[in-house]
């Protein structure tokens, strides 16, 4: 499915400021202030993500693909799975301290958050995917043709109903706009590694 099919047929988690397609790319402005937490370590909870997301039912692959040319404090894109308002995984590149960050941010009640730098990433297009099978989640990324690089293996009920697609947030600023590049699901990895 095109990023034009999924605007077409996807629902927003929450608004966001503006959202424009240009020829094959979606260009999306985040309201400030949106992020996606529960509670661990701040006491906060953030449920006000824009995320564009259909119904994803039983196993598959998802691929989110944006350009990181994002260079602010928290800025965000990748993707959402969401099964309920406290049960979701968002993974993709974050940008913290002066460096992007490919991680994840698994929640089952409240949120954890796995990372590992890549400065080397800056300026190219990133392509985030999650394969969905059985009780897990496997999540990779990487950029260009580069081969995947695995971010995380993460628990998600197999019964559990999904909605899944891209996601963008910028808790500290006004002003962000990420470009989307392209999304598709089909079929999960079948390797976990």
């Amino acid at each position: 499915m095109s990023l034009q099919e999924l605007v077409g047929r996807g629902t927003w988690t929450h608004e966001p400021e503006a959202v424009r397609l240009d020829g094959a790319e979606l260009r999306v402005t985040a309201v400030e202030g949106s992020d996606a937490w529960r509670t661990t370590s701040y006491g906060f909870v953030h449920d006000s993500e824009h995320a564009l997301v259909e119904e994803l039912p039983g196993e598959f692959g998802l691929e989110v693909s944006f350009r990181l040319d994002y260079a602010e404090q928290f800025d965000q894109a990748g993707l959402f799975l969401r099964a309920g308002a406290d049960e979701w995984i968002k993974a993709g590149v974050e940008f913290s301290d002066g460096v992007p960050w490919v991680g994840a941010v698994v929640t089952h009640q409240t949120s954890d958050w796995s990372v590992a730098p890549v400065p080397e990433w800056a300026g190219q297009v990133v392509t985030v995917r999650a394969s969905r099978s059985g009780d897990a989640v496997t999540i990779r990324a990487r950029v260009d043709d580069e081969p995947y690089r695995l971010v995380r293996l993460a628990h998600l009920d197999p019964d559990a109903s999904v909605a899944g697609g891209l996601l963008m947030a910028a808790p500290t600023r006004a002003g962000l706009t990420v470009t989307f590049t392209g999304h598709a699901v089909g079929e999960p990895d079948s390797s976990l590694h």
